[in-house]
């Protein structure tokens, strides 16, 4: 579809929400797109990242208020319609693949919760974050009531969400909302080292930290270490390891294939 283009390249694939003329403010259509991307993402053996960018300027300035009064529900808040949201914002969750935020400019309402939702955020100076929602009335979604706490505390995230205010990329790094902060000449060659660092990994290593690090808030020291045990099992079994213990020997850089 035309307001999200999708590139792949070297096990890189990246996603941009390509609808400048609205500061790329989502759909119900593009939450559709997203939600079916990360699902491929997911299954998909060749796809080693996922990359999430915005065109124009700006990562996403939140749902488009335009399209919920177009939308074909009797009432665009019905449960029916917030569905369609939620989903999006499940199989974003639920990627079995890294998943990174590349934000340039503003972050708001659902948008900031799409880039938060990310594994990682990396942000251009001039990037500006807000949880809008309750200055349009409407409480918060696209999981940010999940999100926000595990980033920054419940006291913080109740003064992030019950005012709404813009905060600066500096303000968000310092909160533990994001990982970098890069100028904005610098942005792109910032996230694609790390990207790139990712996609040449070992990706059942990844993807069981990643899964082993979510399950954290609820689970019990005693289900972490069993956890954690099954996943060093599963990683031990692959290919990737043996390269690693030779590389190490050989004194030279790991290539891993993901097996």
């Amino acid at each position: 579809m035309p307001d999200l283009i999708i590139e792949r390249a070297g096990g890189v694939v990246t996603a941009t929400l390509n609808r400048s003329e609205r500061k790329n403010a989502l759909t119900y259509a593009l939450f559709d797109a997203l939600g079916a991307l990360f699902d491929e993402v997911s299954s998909n053996e060749a796809d080693r990242v996922l990359v999430l960018r915005g065109a124009g300027g700006a990562f996403s300035s939140g749902m488009d208020l335009a399209d919920r009064a177009r939308d074909d529900e009797p009432r665009a808040g019905t449960k029916a319609a917030m569905v369609r949201i939620h989903d999006a914002a499940l199989a974003l969750h639920r990627c079995t693949k890294p998943t990174v935020a590349v934000v340039d400019g503003v972050a708001a309402g659902a948008g900031m919760s799409l880039a938060l939702g990310c594994d990682l955020v990396i942000a251009s100076e001039r990037a500006r974050f807000s949880a809008i929602f309750v200055r349009r009335g409407l409480s918060i979604d696209f999981g940010l009531s999940w999100i926000l706490p595990r980033l920054v505390g419940l006291a913080r995230a109740k003064e992030l969400a019950l005012f709404g205010e813009m905060i600066s990329a500096e303000e968000a790094l310092a909160l533990g909302m994001i990982a970098r902060v890069a100028s904005v000449d610098s942005l792109d060659s910032v996230a694609d080292a790390l990207v790139q660092r990712l996609a040449h990994g070992p990706t059942v290593a990844i993807a069981s930290s990643m899964a082993l690090l979510d399950a954290s808030f609820t689970s019990t020291m005693d289900e972490a270490v069993d956890a954690e045990g099954d996943a060093q099992v599963r990683s031990i079994a692959t290919d990737d390891v043996a390269e690693a213990i030779a590389a190490f020997l050989e004194k030279r850089d790991a290539t891993f294939t993901g097996r």
